[in-house]
């Protein structure tokens, strides 16, 4: 590999340990996550079901909660069954599954505190376990309610990237690029980029994972309506200046890519991360153009589904 002719900051601090031989695939993976998986302490102790819930796919979200809410009155049918069916008044003439029916659905207006009235309980038993359930529900939706409202007021960012990362020529050197664009309608300005090297490198015979942060022709934007084409010149004052294809897979290169931008829906800052590995490097190759003008020359057509489209030099 080549060596680099002047003396960079190494960064230290990242997060990341330098020990090559313990750590195993990319350090960031491609939807932002770090690819760390944590053992030696049980499950409940390191695992936040708070933090799931916000943060897992909506439809995953719903499941749980209807889910919950099923399960949860199924439970009630049959302690209302095994307290006896007697308890409740005004249920219909039939067998087991006949009552375990009303049982459900009485448990259902409980639960809800609708009580439509038809059916109500007479007892102690039957009042013990309507007041139980009825507490159970109004902490169940109070819940609910309020991991509802911190899907909603989160700020959720939508990059998208391109899938390649491109090293092409530029002006009179070489430099390394990829695309991003906000996949959203909302605005984000003052939009920030730093991309950190990883690399291993063979210090008298022994390896280490070094980390420098790269230069960029430019790191910060006013504002992302558009593709962004965030470019780092590999000339002499790169890290990278004189790297050939090879020089990249043997460093086990990755860039680490952390963004930053104000997001004028919400009020706050978003951030993402992304990374690319030396794999994913395409050679001699530019991007093709992705937004136009539309056809009565009004407006910009951004067309996102091209933001990984390129092609080759020469």
């Amino acid at each position: 590999m080549k060596r680099r002719q002047r003396t960079f900051t190494d960064y230290k601090d990242l997060g990341f340990s330098d020990k090559v031989s313990s750590q195993a695939g990319r350090a960031i993976n491609k939807d932002g996550t770090f690819n760390i998986r944590k053992r030696g302490l049980k499950f409940l102790e390191h695992y936040s079901f708070f933090h799931a819930l916000l943060t897992i796919s909506w439809w995953k979200f719903l499941i749980i909660v209807l889910t919950t809410y099923f399960v949860l009155n199924v439970l009630f049918a049959f302690l209302y069954m095994i307290t006896g069916y007697e308890n409740l008044t005004g249920m219909s003439p039939g067998g087991f599954w006949e009552h375990f029916l009303e049982a459900f659905f009485f448990s259902t207006q409980t639960f809800t505190t609708v009580g439509y009235g038809r059916i109500n309980p007479i007892g102690f038993m039957g009042n013990v376990v309507s007041a139980f359930e009825s507490l159970v529900g109004l902490m169940s939706f109070a819940l609910a309610t309020g991991v509802l409202y911190g899907r909603f007021s989160r700020p959720v960012e939508k990059f998208i990237y391109s899938d390649n990362l491109l090293v092409a020529p530029f002006k009179e050197n070489t430099a390394l690029m990829f695309r991003l664009a906000n996949a959203k309608n909302n605005v984000l300005s003052n939009v920030q980029i730093e991309i950190m090297l990883s690399m291993s490198e063979n210090d008298n015979g022994t390896f280490s994972r070094k980390f420098y942060e790269l230069t960029l022709e430019r790191k910060r934007i006013n504002f992302l309506t558009l593709s962004w084409t965030v470019v780092h010149p590999m000339d002499e004052n790169s890290p990278l200046h004189g790297f050939s294809e090879e020089d990249f897979k043997e460093a086990d290169v990755e860039l680490l890519i952390l963004i930053n931008g104000y997001d004028d829906t919400y009020g706050q800052n978003v951030h993402a991360r992304h990374s690319y590995k030396y794999n994913e490097f395409v050679w001699n190759a530019k991007f093709t153009p992705m937004f136009k003008r539309s056809d009565d020359e009004q407006y910009t057509i951004l067309e996102l589904d091209k933001i990984s489209d390129f092609q080759m030099i020469g």
